[in-house]
């Protein structure tokens, strides 16, 4: 048992009073679990607001599975229905629009959150040594929030949604050999049509509750390995720590809120604000847009596919701009976790986000120049810090000096009573 396990157990030793509750936990041991691993659970005493960000990302998964069984209750999956539904459901469903406005700009603030606290592992090292697999879990839920919010985006059937299925199914035609094949699968005939968006609807309704299992497996694991923290030393005494509630959930709580202001915000001030004004017209497969435009979440990724002029490169450098975080942890080699003990490679990360949001406002500009040799320098960048530039860093980078514990640059004294 280790040592963040032995002060658990020590925290959780305790008699349940009520008799029904002790009842239950005698024979069903659910009561206990919930105690030692959401109230007494050590936490790291020094974890900021950014901490919050995983438990913001969870409510709005909760919130996007809620409102989306709702909303397919109204839905009718089929080319000839599909846009007219829609319009139902904003116009003349109780509290449809509500329903619809809720979920539509929720995968907007469901990708923010999860943006941040991913950007928040990789400052802090949430992603080195024991915590690997919990970091490949949260990349592989990623993964299945693209490809869920993918599905959901071309079900309004507008003409985006058209288009951006055409566009982004055909990709998987570079593919050799079996390209054509798996075109035609997802497409369930010759062209993007009523079967396409009957699988789409399907998946979009059943990748949910994957993510959700998914996230299971992840919160597990970081109750193994353990919360990181901000200066990434761990635990070593129950004086870095404090459980999680009152104190970690109070702190989510305030987040939540502020969080939930702003999303409020949108939802009843600026509802179409993130939608193209596109996919308000009814696809027409006879009538391209101008530009056709994913949306923002998409756009750093859609910016490298452009930037390759090779279509099966740009195909691997799609899909290589999410994979490669897989990798992250084995290509940094440092033994510090945290950039703030890591000056030099403090900037490059830094450089990194600034490159991925440029690479997003490129995404949203037509496929012309100066564009595409700007798309094509960021691409660079992108995929330069972690095959050549993180390693690097790695081996040459001269590290600042970690404190004892985290408890010492918290407290700022040696005595204490969470000591004895």
């Amino acid at each position: 048992m280790t040592k963040k396990q032995e002060m658990t157990q020590k925290q959780t030793n305790k008699t349940l009073q009520n008799p029904i509750l002790k009842w239950i936990d005698d024979r069903l041991p659910i009561i206990g679990l919930l105690q030692r691993e959401y109230i007494d659970y050590p936490t790291p005493r020094n974890v900021n607001y950014f901490w919050s960000f995983g438990a913001i990302a969870t409510i709005m998964l909760l919130v996007m599975i809620v409102t989306g069984l709702v909303l397919a209750m109204q839905y009718t999956a089929h080319v000839d229905l599909a846009f007219s539904s829609v319009q139902r459901i904003m116009r003349d469903v109780n509290y449809g629009w509500l329903l619809r406005t809720i979920h539509m700009n929720g995968a907007s603030m469901f990708f923010l959150a999860v943006y941040i606290h991913l950007y928040r592992g990789m400052y802090y090292g949430s992603y080195k040594k024991p915590r690997e697999l919990l970091w490949i879990l949260g990349v592989v839920i990623f993964l299945l929030m693209m490809a869920t919010a993918f599905t959901g985006y071309v079900l309004p059937w507008g003409q985006m949604s058209y288009w951006a299925a055409t566009v982004i199914t055909n990709l998987f035609s570079a593919i050799p050999i079996i390209g054509e094949q798996v075109v035609a699968f997802l497409w369930g005939g010759f062209s993007v049509d009523n079967p396409t968006l009957n699988r789409f609807f399907v998946l979009h309704f059943l990748l949910p509750f994957v993510i959700l299992a998914v996230v299971f497996l992840h919160i597990a694991a970081l109750h193994v390995t353990g919360s990181n923290n901000p200066d990434g030393i761990d635990v070593k005494s129950a004086r870095d720590t404090l459980p999680f509630h009152p104190y970690i959930t109070s702190k989510d709580s305030l987040a939540i809120l502020v969080f939930a202001i702003g999303y409020a915000m949108v939802v009843f001030y600026a509802p179409n604000f993130l939608n193209h004004p596109d996919n308000a017209i009814p696809a027409n497969p006879l009538s391209t847009p101008e530009h056709i435009v994913p949306e923002w979440y998409f756009l750093p990724f859609y910016a490298i596919l452009r930037a390759i002029p090779n279509k099966l490169l740009g195909v691997l450098g799609l899909f290589g701009g999410v994979a490669i975080l897989f990798f992250l942890p084995f290509l940094d080699r440092s033994k510090i976790r945290s950039c703030r003990y890591r000056p030099l490679y403090r900037w490059l990360l830094w450089l990194f986000v600034i490159d991925t949001m440029f690479l997003g406002w490129l995404g949203s500009k037509p496929a012309e120049e100066p564009y595409i040799l700007w798309a094509r320098l960021g691409t660079v960048y992108y995929f330069g810090f972690f095959l050549v530039l993180t390693p690097l860093i790695s081996l040459i980078e001269r590290p600042a000096k970690l404190p004892a514990s985290i408890s010492e640059p918290v407290l700022k004294t040696s005595d204490h009573p969470r000591d004895s």
